[in-house]
């Protein structure tokens, strides 16, 4: 029997949400993302892979006996087009999103929340507009010394592609602990949040032995170095950390780290970066090497 799994990338400090379909609803789901038209280059714009918000669907052919021969084992939907090895097509259903992702749609089966449908509808509209305008600029990454115990920004070693980039979320790079478990704030701690809100989240770091400064105001931390947490009310959580020349990077979930906001922009400050559905920003927050654990 046919199996498809179907995940919504769009969280960056859960995991993402994933629907299995099987039978004939997995067979008429791959009819309607056949591939039809090759894009032409300057068809292939994509939303940023490091954005917070909605980055796409990602589909995979579980069955290793079946499997639609047009289609790789995994590949990415998003906005109507389709990306994976040896794919850069449109769908043959340009709107799959919309029935997939509609109220009525298959997402309403997942269990994450009333509104999921309405949060994702809107952070589709969003990435959509991000790939038609977001750019990357030609940026200076100051080599200087401003923090002297913060961390280097090597994307490099997180952005494996494999172990270290999928199993490791926003609070694992925050925090620079490799736990491969998508850590989860206060888990380690014996004190798990219990919503997603600032009032929940912070305290359930501060289990984890992250240290509250509420007075840092952006400034260096003098023993080990500053994080930022920041909340999309109700929905996620998502983490910052302030690396050793004074600006700012993060790893939004499974995706890979970057040292841009959603608007393509270096961060000086993440209060006034551009940060997608994460509205409400919680506290600076002080990691001292080697007394946190998490997992």
């Amino acid at each position: 029997m046919l199996k498809l799994e179907i995940e919504v990338d769009i969280f960056s400090g859960r995991k993402n949400p994933v629907l299995e379909l099987e039978g004939e609803e997995a067979v008429q789901t791959l009819k309607r993302l056949e591939p039809a038209n090759e894009l032409k280059k300057d068809q292939r714009e994509m939303t940023p892979s490091s954005i917070l918000g909605y980055r796409g669907l990602v589909v995979r052919q579980k069955d290793k006996g079946l499997k639609l021969k047009t289609l790789p084992r995994s590949f990415r939907v998003v906005h109507g087009k389709l990306f994976g090895p040896g794919l850069a097509h449109l769908a043959a259903d340009e709107n799959f999103e919309n029935y997939f992702c509609g109220s009525k749609g298959p997402i309403r089966k997942l269990s994450i929340g009333r509104n999921i449908s309405s949060f994702v509808n809107k952070e589709r509209t969003r990435s959509f507009q991000l790939s038609k305008l977001f750019k990357t600029k030609r940026i200076t990454w100051p080599a200087r010394i401003l923090c002297k115990c913060a961390p280097v920004y090597e994307p490099d070693w997180w952005n494996d592609g494999g172990q270290r980039q999928l199993n490791n979320n926003c609070y694992n790079y925050a925090t620079n602990y490799r736990s491969d478990t998508f850590a989860q704030p206060g888990l380690a701690g014996g004190s798990m949040y219990t919503s997603l809100s600032c009032a929940a989240v912070k305290p359930a770091s501060v289990a984890d032995a992250l240290v509250d400064v509420p007075n840092a105001n952006n400034k260096c931390a003098k023993e080990g170095h500053l994080a930022a947490l920041v909340v999309a009310p109700g929905i996620d959580f998502h983490w910052y950390r302030k690396s050793i020349n004074g600006f700012w990077t993060h790893k939004p979930g499974s995706t890979p780290a970057t040292n841009l906001d959603n608007s393509g922009n270096i961060i000086p400050d993440p209060r006034t970066a551009d940060r997608g559905p994460y509205t409400d920003f919680c506290a600076f927050m002080v990691v001292k090497h080697g007394h946190i654990k998490i997992r």
